[in-house]
């Protein structure tokens, strides 16, 4: 399909008019060690309003996973700070750390140019890690946390004990970064509950020709760097209130793992299990979500209860 004709170009158009038609502008912070983090930031700050990091995980850039989450957050008061991580769109960095302490690190250090000094986080799935770590890392920066669908407590023995749908890293790999379209379909079917039933594989060829075929190396070397020799004693315990949210049906990150980080964080998280959504539980129930979202950051009396369905 000539990019000319690109659905995924075409998309992504409209999603940066959205971006910029919601007060945002996009910002590139050039690190001291040569990274540089593309982010969008606030056209006019309000020092009244909280700030709100949103992490991306895997898959398109941030303004495709977190449009969904622009009108209801500005309308709840918030200004809101989208960075792509690393070797996503155009944020890159020269040297070979790829740990997700690293990610924390940068978008942390782009935060600081931006201006703030105090907020909170939202990351989803391999955003989840970055963010955990952004707050075991910088605790009194980040004052509170979400994590959604974010395996943080995995194991890399999981594997082998069929936790998950992947035999090995090398296929979790494939399907992660899909580069023909029977395995992005393999994807959409296991990120979604209910996937669309037509995929033709002229669209499936455009979006990976767009998204998944820049920094393929890198990417491979982010998952190898996040699984391999993992081990859940590893993983520190982080004091800011947490509020963990899980598809019901997830089968990328099953929500035994939820259910393990609740346990890992004991009396400073809550867990909230969506129902009838998998993974991607962020597309497909982005307005429950919102919800759960404005109702932690501002302590609004929606009640939350430890791994009740919602």
């Amino acid at each position: 399909m000539p990019r000319c004709l690109s659905f995924t170009v075409s998309r992504d158009w409209c999603y940066r008019r959205a971006f910029f038609a919601s007060g945002l502008r996009p910002s590139v912070t050039t690190l001291a060690d040569g990274a540089s983090i593309h982010c969008w930031v606030p056209a006019r700050p309000d020092p009244s309003r909280p700030p709100l990091v949103l992490i991306h995980g895997f898959g398109a850039t941030a303004i495709w996973q977190w449009y969904d989450y622009l009108r209801p957050l500005h309308r709840a008061g918030f200004d809101v700070y989208v960075p792509d991580l690393l070797f996503f769109g155009v944020s890159n960095a020269p040297g070979p750390d790829r740990s997700e302490s690293y990610q924390a690190r940068c978008v942390m250090a782009t935060m600081e140019a931006a201006g703030l000094r105090r907020f909170g986080v939202v990351g989803v799935s391999y955003g989840g890690f970055v963010a955990y770590r952004m707050a075991a890392m910088f605790p009194a920066a980040v004052e509170r946390v979400v994590l959604c669908c974010a395996g943080v407590c995995l194991q890399e023995r999981d594997i082998a004990e069929g936790l998950f749908v992947v035999s090995d890293v090398g296929e979790a790999v494939e399907i992660l970064l899909p580069q023909r379209p029977e395995k992005l379909r393999q994807l959409v079917r296991l990120s979604f509950l209910s996937p669309p039933r037509l995929m033709p594989s002229c669209f499936l060829r455009d979006y990976i020709k767009v998204m998944c075929t820049t920094y393929v190396k890198e990417k491979t070397e982010l998952i190898h760097t996040l699984i391999n020799d993992r081990k859940n004693p590893d993983i520190p315990k982080i004091s800011q209130p947490t509020l963990i949210i899980w598809g019901e049906q997830d089968q990328i990150f099953p929500l035994e793992l939820g259910h393990r980080l609740n346990r890992h964080l004991r009396d400073n998280s809550e867990l909230v299990v969506i129902s009838n959504a998998g993974h991607a539980v962020n597309l497909e129930k982005s307005k429950q979500l919102s919800e759960h979202i404005v109702a932690f950051f501002l302590d609004s009396p929606l009640r939350i209860y430890n791994g009740r369905k919602v």
